[in-house]
């Protein structure tokens, strides 16, 4: 089937996102042709929904009492969907001129999930291209890198810029509230998509700008806070996702190292991390029951090197 923008919903989830929506709303607007919008505003105290509601009275917004965290307030946009298409962006990023038409013709493909845009990440005033990623096993952990965007395989779609099968996603159960209030929860619906046997491509040509030092998380969270969820969630990844025995051997193996070391080096956040995923042991379970029952293809071949 040949889409077009009338089948795609954008999803733009926000938490105190107004001055970076005046600035980067415009630019979405322009370059989407006849796709709806939607903003998802996660509990924000600084006139975000006032903002919307007078100057984009045109746009679906979703107020939410309480804040949910990244996950759960994509989820909330993507459930107000009807198209067959959904577009995540941050409310830190900026769509060059004709993104979406590249990536949209990935879905002739019924088995296709998501398609990355190629991120051009504005980073202490260099521009470093992202959007395709690497997944990897590692002494006992999955890790991930940024790839090279001249390739059109990868391992995930992020949940700040890339297109997305509704009726695959629905299928899928959306992203995982386990990884709130952000990281690792586009990585791991990916993979998820990936195991059930769905398909993820890059797309070079469907570009957008990055202002990742101006998002809610570089201005709003500390370093050590960010790093400790970060690690929390790699932990939450490998115990709901890895079925494969010997994969999981290794983990157990090499944990003792990875802790061990983190003490001797002061890495306060990767024990932290490690505590509060162990915490989450019991809903990890339950979440690793609902992921492995869809499971089509080994974890070994999805974490081998590309």
């Amino acid at each position: 089937m040949n889409y077009t923008t009338k089948d795609i919903t954008i999803v733009i989830p926000t938490w105190n996102g107004k001055e970076l929506l005046i600035k980067h709303l415009p630019r979405v607007f322009a370059y989407s042709g006849k796709s709806r919008i939607v903003v998802v505003d996660d509990a924000s105290d600084d006139g975000t929904g006032t903002y919307l509601a007078g100057k984009f009275p045109d746009i679906r917004v979703i107020r939410r009492r309480t804040r949910g965290g990244f996950a759960a307030a994509v989820n909330s946009g993507v459930a107000e969907s009807t198209t067959p298409i959904v577009v995540l962006l941050n409310s830190d990023i900026e769509p060059e001129k004709d993104y979406l038409p590249p990536g949209i013709a990935h879905f002739s493909d019924p088995d296709m999930f998501a398609v990355g845009f190629l991120d051009k990440s504005m980073e202490h005033g260099q521009t470093v291209e992202r959007g395709r990623g690497i997944m990897t096993w590692q002494r006992g952990v999955a890790v991930h890198r940024r790839g090279d965007t001249g390739r059109s395989d990868t391992s995930w779609a992020s949940g700040g810029s890339a297109m997305f099968r509704k009726d695959i996603w629905d299928r899928l159960g959306g992203m995982d509230l386990l990884y709130n209030p952000f990281y690792w929860e586009d990585i791991d619906l990916s993979y998820r998509a990936r195991k059930a046997g769905y398909r993820i491509a890059f797309e070079g040509k469907s570009v957008v700008r990055h202002y990742h030092e101006t998002g809610a998380i570089r201005q709003k969270f500390s370093g050590n806070t960010v790093s400790t969820i970060a690690y929390r969630n790699q932990y939450i990844f490998i115990w709901k996702n890895i079925t494969d025995t010997g994969l999981m051997m290794s983990h157990l193996l090499w944990l003792p190292y990875h802790l061990i070391r983190a003490v001797f080096r002061g890495d306060m956040p990767m024990l932290l991390g490690f505590a509060r995923a162990c915490i989450l042991c019991p809903a990890i379970l339950r979440s690793r029951k609902c992921a492995a029952a869809s499971a089509a293809v080994s974890d070994r071949r999805l974490l081998s090197e590309p």
